[in-house]
């Protein structure tokens, strides 16, 4: 299949520079935010899918990818936040989807209730719900930071494999390949920030269509939460991803496709 890759390029907004890859170039635009450790690349393949209808733009978060990091940085939800919005201002980008993926969804929430402007649409893919006084994030930290680390130093597909023994050969090399672009620092503030910042207060005050997307067997999202969320945001639409874990388009695209059409968006 030919590429819809259009280009990567660089923006200044928010007072960073920020990375991003264009795909498509046709449609309703598609901001697509990354989780914490998935530099835009990685993404590449499901922004492929969703330019077949949408004009997709994949970000690289701050302290991931080619985008700018370092330790003078903020990594909170408002700091993250606050570059999303002026990554869709910057680009001029109107009536826009936002599609997040687990950090990325949490920063879409914190996003939506901040400043909708511009905004079309939220698609929440399973967001973590971990917070104050709630049950810890799945995943622990050494998982992330361990990863990081060996891919500092060089690794192959191989290697990472022991990390996600379910994925492809083409999906643990790009991985293998970028993850060093990921700062440590910034994956432990946001790490710690799953289970400080409450993004449940956030629900209440989105206004714009909000979608969201679970993994059927990520235990991220159960069923005690579903209704939770139900009860915060009532309009909320939400939809089961079968035979996927968390990271729902690397075990089951043709699902995550499924699912993203059947939200009817613009």
């Amino acid at each position: 299949m030919t590429s819809s890759l259009q280009y990567g390029a660089h923006v200044h907004a928010n007072g960073i520079r920020q990375h991003y890859l264009r795909y498509g170039g046709k449609g309703t635009p598609l901001v697509l935010v990354p989780g914490i450790t998935s530099p835009a690349i990685t993404w590449g393949f499901v922004a492929e899918e969703l330019a077949r209808t949408h004009d997709v733009y994949v970000l690289d978060i701050r302290g991931r990818g080619l985008s700018q990091g370092g330790e003078d940085l903020a990594y909170d939800l408002n700091a993250y936040a606050g570059d999303v919005r002026g990554f869709i201002d910057a680009l001029g980008l109107k009536d826009c989807v936002v599609l997040g993926h687990s950090m990325g969804a949490r920063i879409a929430i914190r996003l939506g209730r901040q400043d909708a402007s511009g905004i079309a649409a939220l698609v929440l893919v399973d967001p973590p719900v971990s917070g104050p006084g709630r049950r810890p994030y799945p995943s622990s930290l050494p998982w992330y930071v361990d990863s990081i680390r060996l891919a500092r130093k060089g690794m192959d597909a191989e290697a990472m494999r022991r990390f996600c023994p379910t994925w492809t050969k083409e999906q643990l090399q790009l991985r293998a390949e970028w993850l060093h672009t990921c700062d440590e620092l910034a994956t432990r503030i946001t790490y710690e920030g799953f289970h400080t910042e409450d993004i449940h207060q956030d629900l209440p005050h989105l206004t714009v269509p909000t979608y969201l997307m679970i993994a059927a067997r990520g235990n991220v999202i159960l069923p005690e939460d579903e209704a939770e969320i139900a009860g915060l945001l009532p309009s909320i639409t939400m939809d089961r991803v079968p035979d996927a874990g968390h990271m729902i388009p690397w075990d089951n695209l043709a699902g995550f496709m499924t699912s993203f059409k059947g939200f009817n968006l613009p």
